[in-house]
């Protein structure tokens, strides 16, 4: 992997869901183990590799400031009850920063919509887990597609989640990430506009500064991925062939939800 001051320097973002020993059929596929999780975050640690947070991570590029040597981002989205119980002392042990991507309506609590798909944190473990370093983002209110939503409840979803993480926090979040990793230039529009500072995508690639600070890319972290496989997402090595099958997927599926989403227009244009 490129060394991390240099201008086309590439980081790896990785992209955790569900910490769970028992997680449900919903969550599974998407899920590490405790144990699992725990020898990843070693594996880093034994590499010399840096973690650090996503706000640093785009304020660097945004600013031409060196990123510290060979950095690594470790994001969690949703908001899964592992985060607290099983990844915090992992990261802990370490030393470890981390960023996590609340859907507001999923979280137990006052604003819970019943959406969740498993056990959810609390806001007053969110408020311990933000105590101990972990940044946190928002990652919409209800977790829909964005790109497939009318300009109203875009706005409704960006702006509630980022009102109620600030009132739950008393910090406003400054990073997003899309949920399914969906995006379009118009949600990109309006994750600027509603005033977050960089936004994470998916697309399964290496973090870089051409990307922008609304399009950064993240590597997939699944309860299939062993240690080897582990290793080389972290090192930046064998991307493309080990994200080959998802891409095909990808593409494939592309297709389609454009086609939804221009029937949807012309539903809504009442031809």
């Amino acid at each position: 992997m490129a060394e991390a001051h240099e201008a086309d320097a590439r980081v790896p973002v990785l992209m955790y869901h569900a910490v769970a020993a028992g997680p449900n059929d919903a969550t599974r596929a998407l899920s590490v183990a405790p144990e699992a999780f725990a020898e990843q975050m070693a594996a880093i640690s034994d590499r010399g590799l840096t973690p650090i947070g996503t706000a640093e991570l785009a304020a660097a590029w945004r600013s031409g400031r060196p990123l510290p040597r060979r950095p690594v981002l470790i994001t969690f989205d949703d908001g899964y009850e592992g985060v607290h119980r099983h990844a915090l002392p992992a990261l802990a042990e370490h030393g470890f920063p981390a960023t996590l991507f609340v859907s507001t309506g999923w979280l137990r609590g006052p604003y819970d919509t019943g959406g969740a798909l498993d056990a959810m944190l609390d806001w007053d473990q969110v408020r311990e887990l933000a105590a101990a370093g972990v940044e946190i983002g928002g990652h919409s209110h209800t977790h829909p597609q964005l790109d497939q939503l009318a300009e109203e409840r875009l706005r409704y979803e960006l702006i509630h989640c980022k009102e109620i993480v600030a009132d739950q926090l008393g910090t406003v979040p400054a990073s997003f990430a899309y949920p399914y990793g969906y995006s379009d230039r118009r949600v990109r529009r309006a994750v600027r506009e509603t005033g977050y500072a960089q936004a994470l995508a998916v697309g399964n690639g290496l973090a870089r500064r051409t990307q922008g600070p609304y399009a950064l890319r993240r590597v997939t972290v699944r309860r299939s991925t062993g240690i080897d496989e582990f290793a080389r997402l972290v090192e930046g090595r064998a991307i493309t062939r080990t994200f080959a099958r998802d891409r095909a997927l990808t593409k494939g599926y592309a297709v389609l939800r454009r086609a939804r989403q221009a029937r949807g227009r012309v539903l809504g244009s009442g031809a």
